[in-house]
C-alpha cells in the first residue's frame, strides 16, 4: 500500500513538472506576446508547486516590464518575486523587493499597489517579531484602502491587524478586527483572504481554549483550500487543526493530519511550511518516542542546511531539540556533539551581527574624523584668502589697511573658535573610541579564557562522567551568555555615544513589559532560589520609549539577581506622584547592599563593576545606560541602599496626559516605605 502511494505521488510530481516544462515551451513559442497579466497568472499558479518555474516566469516578466517601461507591471513582478523569496525564508531579500515595488507604485500614484506592498512589508516585520512596526504598516495600508474605497485592500488590512494582535495574545482586539474583515468578505468573491480569515479565527479560538469553534473554522478552511493555488494555506490550516487535536489529547489524529500536511508541503516544495510541519511532528512524538522525534528533526535539519546562511537561527533551534532527544535516549555523546554544533553556529551567527555593529561604530568614528579634517582645511583656505585680500588692501592705503586688519582679526578669531570646537569634538570622539575598545579588551578577555579552559577540560577528559560533563557545558553556556550580554551593552553604549540616543516615545502601559521581563529572568533567578514579584499598579500609563523602559527594567532586575543571595526576594512596585504628574517604579531586593561612598557614583562612567554573589561579572555600563535612557525620557533614577539589608533602585517617568487613570489600589507617595521592610 505504501509502495503504491509513493508511486502515485511520484507520478503526480513528474506530471506536474512535465506540464510546467511544456508550458515554458508553449508560451515561448506562442504566436502572441505574453502580457504582464499572463505572467502574473502563471507565477501565481507555480509559486507553490514548482518554484523554479515561478522564478523563470518572474525573470521573463521583469525583463518585459523594463523593456516596455511599465512601472506598475515591474512593481507587480517584484511583489511576486518577494513572495517567492518569502516562501524560501529569504526575508531580508523579500523586504527589499517590496520596498522597491512600493516606490514604483508611489511614483505612479497606484493606491491599490501601495496598500498591497505596505501589507507585505508589515508581514515581514511581523515574522521578525517587530510587532509595533508591523502594526504601523497595517494601519497605514488600512488608511490608504479606505481613502481609495478599496474594499479588498481594507479587508486584507483588517485581517493582518487581527493577526498581529493575536500574535501578542490580545485575542479580544483580534476578534473585533476579524469580525470587521468577515463582514466585508461576505460582499466580495471568495479569495485567499477568505481562507486567511478562517485560519485566523481558528488560531484565536484555539488559543482561547474554545476548541470546537477552532476546529469548525479550520475544517471549513481546509475543505475550501484543497486546490493548487491555495495549497500553502491548506497546509497551514492542517497543521493548526493538528495543534488543536494535540491540545485535546488526541495525539494519533494530530500526527495523521501533520503527515498529510508534510506530504503537501513537499509536493509544492514549500520550504517554510515543510520545516514547520517537521518540527510539529517532532513535538508530537517528543519524549514519548524520542527516536521518532529525531527522525523528523534530522529531516528538518537537512532541509535547513540547504538554505545556507539564511537559516542559521532555525539550525540553532533544531540542534538544541536534537540534543534534548539524544539525552532522553541516554546517548550523551551524540547530545554533546549536537550541543557543540549548536554553540559553534550560535557563536558564528551572533559574532557576525556584533562584527557589523563594531564596523558601523568604526565607520562613524572615521567619518567624524574626516569631518574635522575638512573643517581644518577649510580654515586654512580661509586664512590664505584673507591674507591675499589684506595684501591688496595694503596697497590701496593705510585706512583701508586698518579696516581690513580689524576684519581679519575678527574673522580669524571666529575661525579659530570653530577649529578649537572641531578639535574638541574630535578629542571627545577619540575618548569614546578609546574607552569602548579598552572595555572590550579587558572585560571580554576573561570570559573567553574561561570558556576556552572549560572546553579544553571537556575535550581532554573522555572518561568524564556525564553529570560532570553536563555541569561543565552548562558553565560554558552561562559564561557565553554573560559575555554576549556584556558585548551587547558595550555596543549599545558605544553606538549611543557616537550616534546619540534615538527616542520613540509613546503612551505606554508597562504591565506587559514588566511581566515579560520577569518571565525572561525567572530562570536565572530560579537558579539562586530568588523569588520575583510584580506589585506594579496595572492602571499606570506613562509617556516613554518602550525599548528604553524594557532595557532599564531588565538591567535593574538582572543587577538585583546578581547581588541577592540565594533564597532572596526581589519586588517591582510603583508609586504615583500626582503633584509632579509622574510615576515611580521601584526595584527592591534584600541583597548585599551598596557602600554609601560607592552609591554616589554608581551611575557614572568611573564606576567599577563588582562581582555578584555567585561571582557573576559585568561591565558597569548597564546602569550608565539606564541613567542616560531615563534622562532622555525626561525622568530621573536614583538608589537607596544599606549594607547587608538591600537596595531600592527608583526611576520616575511622566504620566500620560491622554487618558484618565483609575484610582490605584497601591500606596501613594505619602507611603514610601520599602515593600521588604
Amino acid at each position: 500500500m505504501v509502495y503504491r502511494y509513493n508511486v502515485l505521488i511520484w507520478f503526480l510530481c513528474t506530471s506536474i513538472c512535465a506540464y510546467a516544462q511544456v508550458d515554458k515551451v508553449v508560451f515561448e513559442n506562442s504566436p502572441r506576446q505574453l502580457t504582464i497579466a499572463d505572467y502574473d497568472k502563471l507565477i501565481t499558479h507555480y509559486r507553490y508547486f514548482i518554484p523554479d518555474s515561478a522564478v523563470y516566469f518572474v525573470t521573463k516578466a521583469i525583463a518585459l516590464a523594463k523593456h516596455n517601461k511599465d512601472s506598475n507591471g515591474l512593481a507587480a513582478m517584484l511583489n511576486q518575486q518577494g513572495m517567492i523569496k518569502d516562501n524560501s525564508g529569504q526575508f531580508e531579500e523579500s523586504r527589499q523587493n517590496y520596498l522597491t515595488a512600493l516606490a514604483l507604485y508611489s511614483n505612479t500614484h497606484n493606491q491599490k499597489g501601495i496598500a498591497t506592498e505596505t501589507i507585505r512589508l508589515g508581514v515581514v516585520e511581523m515574522r521578525s517579531g517587530n510587532y509595533d512596526k508591523a502594526t504601523r504598516y497595517f494601519l497605514e495600508s488600512l488608511k490608504v484602502s479606505e481613502l481609495s474605497s478599496n474594499r479588498f485592500g481594507k479587508m486584507e488590512a483588517l485581517e493582518t491587524i487581527a493577526t498581529v494582535y493575536s500574535a501578542q495574545r490580545k485575542f479580544d482586539v483580534a476578534l473585533r478586527y476579524l469580525d470587521q474583515a468577515k463582514a466585508i468578505d461576505r460582499s466580495l468573491p471568495f479569495s485567499n483572504l477568505s481562507l486567511n480569515i478562517l485560519n485566523e479565527y481558528g488560531r484565536v479560538y484555539g488559543e482561547m481554549g474554545e476548541f470546537d469553534k477552532a476546529k469548525a473554522n479550520f475544517e471549513e478552511g481546509i475543505s475550501k483550500s484543497n486546490v493548487p493555488q491555495y495549497m500553502g494555506l491548506n497546509i497551514s490550516m492542517t497543521n493548526n487543526l493538528a495543534s488543536v487535536y494535540s491540545k485535546q489529547g488526541f495525539k494519533a489524529q494530530s500526527i495523521k493530519l501533520q503527515l498529510s500536511a508534510l506530504a503537501n508541503a513537499r509536493r509544492i516544495k514549500n520550504y517554510l511550511r515543510e520545516i514547520v510541519t517537521l518540527n510539529g511532528l517532532a513535538e508530537s512524538y517528543g519524549k514519548d518516542d524520542p527516536q521518532k522525534a529525531l527522525f523528523y528533526l534530522k529531516q528538518a535539519f537537512a532541509l535547513v542546511n540547504t538554505q545556507g546562511s539564511h537559516a542559521q537561527k532555525q539550525a540553532i533551534d533544531l540542534l538544541g531539540h536534537m540534543a534534548d532527544m539524544y539525552l532522553e535516549l541516554g546517548n550523551y555523546s551524540q547530545a554533546y556533539l549536537m550541543k557543540n554544533q549548536e554553540y559553534a553556529i550560535a557563536d558564528k551567527y551572533f559574532y557576525q551581527g556584533t562584527a557589523k555593529q563594531i564596523a558601523s561604530l568604526q565607520m562613524q568614528y572615521e567619518l567624524d574624523k574626516s569631518k574635522a579634517k575638512v573643517k581644518e582645511l577649510n580654515f586654512q583656505n580661509a586664512q590664505q584668502r584673507l591674507e591675499s585680500k589684506v595684501f591688496i588692501y595694503i596697497i590701496v592705503g593705510v585706512v583701508v589697511l586698518l579696516a581690513i586688519g580689524g576684519l581679519f582679526y575678527n574673522r580669524t578669531r571666529r575661525l579659530n573658535a570653530l577649529l578649537n570646537k572641531a578639535n574638541t569634538s574630535l578629542q571627545e570622539t577619540n575618548s569614546v573610541k578609546d574607552k569602548l575598545f579598552s572595555v572590550l579588551a579587558h572585560d571580554l578577555r576573561s570570559p573567553f579564557v574561561t570558556i576556552i579552559s572549560l572546553l579544553s577540560l571537556i575535550n581532554d577528559d573522555d572518561d568524564m562522567p556525564a553529570a560532570d560533563r553536563k555541569e561543565l557545558i552548562d558553565m560554558v553556556s552561562v559564561t557565553s551568555t554573560a559575555s554576549l550580554d556584556i558585548l551587547t551593552n558595550l555596543l549599545k553604549w558605544g553606538e549611543m555615544q557616537i550616534k546619540g540616543i534615538r527616542l520613540n516615545t509613546i503612551d505606554l502601559n508597562p504591565t506587559e513589559l514588566i511581566e515579560r521581563n520577569i518571565a525572561m529572568l525567572s530562570a536565572s533567578a530560579g537558579m539562586k532560589g530568588i523569588r520575583l514579584k510584580n506589585l506594579v499598579n496595572p492602571d499606570i500609563l506613562v509617556t516613554s520609549d518602550s525599548d528604553h523602559f524594557e532595557f532599564i527594567l531588565r538591567n535593574l532586575l538582572s543587577n538585583a539577581i546578581k547581588f541577592t543571595n540565594e533564597g532572596g526576594d526581589i519586588i517591582v512596585s510603583s508609586l504615583i506622584d500626582r503633584v509632579n504628574h509622574e510615576a515611580r517604579f521601584i526595584v527592591t531586593d534584600n541583597g548585599v547592599g551598596i557602600e554609601m561612598g560607592k552609591a554616589a557614583q554608581i551611575f557614572e562612567m568611573s564606576n567599577i563593576s563588582s562581582n555578584g554573589t555567585k561571582e557573576e561579572k559585568g561591565t558597569s555600563l548597564g546602569l550608565l545606560l539606564c541613567k542616560e535612557f531615563i534622562e532622555a525620557n525626561k525622568g530621573k533614577i536614583w538608589v537607596e541602599s544599606e549594607m547587608g539589608v538591600g537596595s531600592r533602585f527608583i526611576f520616575s517617568l511622566k504620566l500620560s496626559s491622554t487618558k484618565q487613570l483609575k484610582k490605584p489600589p497601591y500606596p501613594n507617595l505619602e507611603k514610601t516605605s520599602s515593600p521588604l521592610s
